[in-house]
């Protein structure tokens, strides 16, 4: 709790996963990689319960093993490939009202994004919470090679840039941010109201480049791990 405000801890981890199976349970650097997720949330001094949302049942029981709560199993229908997180997340919450626990705010923590580092769950709410008119943070990550200026589309076999409205030097000043899954925080009347994780009034969570990584297929998992341990893991680096 923060300023009177309780904090929900969410843990989305469906079992199904194309490119890359099983990898919420796959082992990273000796424990599941969902571990580190519920780790990364149990040593938070601020979030008031933790909840996995799977369908799978060995997520479920290593999920426990840790320290987190699977007070159901997700359906069917919020499991698949189309499910939406806003979808997942409201489930979850309307289980646990239902049950007669409330909350202010939800925190979405993305099991394929572990690079955190210790204070990151913490500094997102104190962020939030602490700002007069945001309602949501998301945690991004500087852009630097690929920058959106950079980007291109084919036409007609042709190269095309997808931004035409302004100069290319002047777009590729701007410094451009993507949204990572570190932490998502949102009001949850606020996600009842915009259904969206990134509304308007968004604040930045500002992470570091090494953090800058998610898992989604083989070459992902094995680029987190080499940073786990030379960045995270290892006292000689911050």
């Amino acid at each position: 709790m923060y300023k009177n405000k309780k904090i929900l801890a969410l843990i989305p981890a469906r079992g199904g996963s194309k490119r890359l199976p099983g990898k919420n349970v796959k082992p990273f650097l000796g424990k599941p990689l969902i571990a580190w997720t519920i780790e990364q949330a149990c040593s938070s001094n601020l979030v008031d319960k933790i909840v996995v949302s799977t369908d799978d049942e060995q997520i479920a029981a290593i999920s426990l093993d840790f320290g987190a709560e699977v007070p159901f199993m997700r359906p069917k229908e919020l499991a698949s490939d189309s499910a939406s997180s806003v979808d997942v997340a409201l489930h979850s919450y309307e289980f646990l009202h239902k049950h007669g626990e409330d909350f202010d705010y939800l925190a979405l923590l993305e099991p394929t994004s572990p690079l955190r580092k210790k204070d990151d769950i913490d500094r997102g709410i104190r962020t939030l919470l602490d700002h007069q008119h945001a309602d949501c943070l998301v945690s991004v990550g500087a852009i630097h090679l690929e920058h959106p200026c950079m980007a291109r589309k084919l036409e007609k076999g042709v190269l095309v840039s997808y931004l035409f409205d302004r100069d290319p030097q002047e777009k590729a000043a701007q410094q451009a941010y993507f949204p990572y899954g570190v932490i998502y925080l949102i009001k949850i009347s606020e996600l009842y109201k915009r259904r969206t994780f990134f509304p308007e009034n968004s604040v930045p969570l500002f992470i570091e480049r090494w953090q800058n990584f998610e898992i989604d297929d083989k070459l992902d998992f094995f680029i987190n791990e080499e940073i786990m341990k030379n960045y995270f893991l290892n006292p000689q680096n911050p």
